[in-house]
C-alpha cells in the first residue's frame, strides 16, 4: 500500500506540475502573469477532469480526490493532503521572498506621499468590501465581511513594478511612490489580516478583543522592525569582524550556509505566527524582512527562487481547484463579482491617488491616474487571503470564487492601463533616436 501511495503521489506531483507550467507558459505568451494560467489549469482539473474524484486517471490512477465544497482539506484523499501541504509551503516561501525585498530603511524613509497613499489605499477598500458583503449576506455573519475587506486591501505591485521596469521609468516620481506605498501596503495588509483572522478565531467582536488583537499584531510587526534596524546589523558586523580576524591569522573562514539559516528562520517564524493566532504567512513575511538588507549580498532571492517556483505552482493550482464553477452560474454571484471588481479598482484608484496628492501637492492628474491604477492589482495577495478564509471556514465558496475573479481581473486589467498612462506622460522617452536603431 505504501509503495502504491508513493507511486500515486510522485505521478500526481509530476502531472500537476507539468500542467501548471504548460498553463503558465501559454498565458505568458499573451503578456499575462503566469499565475493566471496555473489557476485556470486548477479550475479545469477540479471542475472538468476530477468531477468530484470520479474521473479514472486523476481519481483512480493518481489518487487525487478533492474535498467537497465547503469542507476542509482533511476531507480529501491522502495524495491531496500532500498537494495541499506543498501549496501552503509555497505561499509561505512566496511571502518570505516578498519580505526579502522589504527593507526597513525604505519603509521608514518612504515619505509622506507614499505613506498617505498606502493608508488611504487600505482604509477605503476595506470599508467598501466589508459593507458590500454585509449587504449581500446575513449582516450577523461578520467573518465573511471582514475577510472580503482584508482581500480588498491587498496590493500586489509585482506586476506593475515589472511594467515600470520594462519601460525604464523606475526613477520617476510616480514609480517611487508606487513601490514605496506597496511596501507599506504589504505591512498594513499583514496587520489587517492578523486582526481579521484573530477576531474570527476568537469569535468575539468586543472593543477589548479588537484592541488586544490589534496590539498583538502591531507589537509583532514593530518588534521585527526594531530587530531589523538595531539587532541584525550588529550580528552581521560581529560575523564580519570574526571573518576578517580569522583571515588575518591565515586561516580558512568557514561561514554558515546563509540559505539554510534563512530557510530555518522562515519556517520558524511562520510556525511562531501560527502558534500565537496570526497567519503563518505573516511570520514568513516578517522573517524575510530580517534578511532584506543582506539578501542581495547572500543571493537569497536567487536561491529561494527555484524552490518557490516549484511549490508555488501547487498553490495556484489549488486556488483554481477550490473554485466551484457551479457557484458562478448564479446571476447574484456574477453580479456581486462585477460590483466587487469595479469597487476594488475604484477604491484603490481614489484612495491611493488622493493620499499621494495630499502628501505632495505638486502631483497632477496624470500622476494621480498612474499612482491610483498602479496600486490596483490584487494578484496573488488577495488570493492568499481568500484561501486562508476558505481553509479556516470563515469564507463561503461563492465569496471565494468572487475574490479569485477580482484578483485575476485586476491583475490583467491594471498593468496595460498603467503602461499606457506612463507613455502619455513620458512620451518623449519613446522617441527612437538614430543611435537606437539596429
Amino acid at each position: 500500500m505504501e509503495i502504491e501511495f508513493l507511486l500515486q503521489l510522485l505521478l500526481a506531483l509530476a502531472v500537476l506540475f507539468l500542467l501548471a507550467r504548460v498553463g503558465s507558459a501559454i498565458v505568458s505568451r499573451f503578456g499575462l502573469p503566469g499565475l493566471i494560467g496555473e489557476i485556470i489549469i486548477g479550475i479545469i482539473v477540479a471542475n472538468i477532469a476530477l468531477n468530484g474524484g470520479e474521473w479514472t486517471f486523476m481519481g483512480d490512477v493518481l489518487g487525487i480526490v478533492m474535498p467537497e465544497p465547503g469542507h476542509g482539506a482533511e476531507a480529501g484523499s491522502d495524495v491531496y493532503h500532500v498537494i495541499y501541504a506543498m501549496a501552503e509551503l509555497g505561499v509561505i516561501f512566496l511571502l518570505f521572498t516578498v519580505g526579502l525585498e522589504t527593507k526597513v530603511k525604505d519603509l521608514l524613509g518612504s515619505g509622506r506621499p507614499a505613506l498617505l497613499c498606502a493608508i488611504l489605499g487600505v482604509i477605503l477598500p476595506f470599508i467598501a468590501g466589508f459593507a458590500i458583503v454585509l449587504m449581500y449576506e446575513d449582516p450577523s455573519n461578520m467573518n465573511h465581511a471582514m475577510f472580503m475587506g482584508a482581500a480588498m486591501v491587498a496590493t500586489s505591485v509585482g506586476i506593475t513594478a515589472r511594467i515600470i521596469k520594462d519601460l525604464h521609468l523606475m526613477d520617476t516620481k510616480e514609480a517611487r511612490i508606487i513601490i514605496a506605498a506597496a511596501v507599506i501596503d504589504d505591512v498594513l495588509g499583514m496587520i489587517v489580516l492578523a486582526i481579521v483572522k484573530g477576531m474570527a478565531d476568537s469569535g468575539e467582536l468586543s472593543i477589548g478583543n479588537i484592541a488586544s488583537i490589534t496590539l498583538q499584531a502591531v507589537v509583532f510587526v514593530l518588534a521585527i522592525i526594531a530587530v531589523c534596524k538595531w539587532v541584525v546589523p550588529r550580528i552581521y558586523d560581529y560575523f564580519d569582524a570574526r571573518k576578517r580576524k580569522v583571515e588575518a591569522e591565515g586561516k580558512v573562514y568557514r561561514s554558515m550556509n546563509k540559505f539554510v539559516l534563512a530557510l530555518i528562520v522562515c519556517l520558524f517564524m511562520a510556525a511562531f505566527a501560527e502558534a500565537i493566532g496570526l497567519a503563518a504567512i505573516i511570520g514568513a513575511f516578517l522573517g524575510g524582512m530580517l534578511f532584506a538588507d543582506y539578501a542581495w549580498e547572500w543571493e537569497l532571492e536567487h536561491k529561494f527562487d527555484s524552490i518557490t517556483t516549484f511549490m508555488l505552482s501547487f498553490f495556484f493550482l489549488n486556488v483554481g481547484m477550490q473554485v466551484d464553477l457551479t457557484s458562478l452560474t448564479s446571476a447574484t454571484v456574477i453580479f456581486l463579482a462585477v460590483v466587487i471588481i469595479i469597487v476594488a479598482i475604484l477604491t484603490k484608484y481614489v484612495g491611493c491617488g488622493i493620499g499621494a496628492k495630499i502628501g505632495d501637492k505638486s502631483i497632477d492628474m496624470k500622476s494621480f491616474n498612474i499612482i491610483g491604477i498602479g496600486m490596483a492589482p490584487r494578484g496573488e495577495v488577495g488570493i492568499i487571503i481568500a484561501s486562508i478564509g476558505l481553509a479556516s471556514g470563515y469564507m463561503s465558496t461563492d465569496l471565494y470564487a468572487v475574490i479569485v475573479l477580482m484578483s485575476v481581473v485586476t491583475t490583467i486589467v491594471a498593468p496595460p492601463i498603467v503602461a499606457r498612462l506612463f507613455r502619455k506622460k513620458y512620451h518623449e522617452e519613446y522617441t527612437i533616436l538614430p543611435e537606437d536603431r539596429v
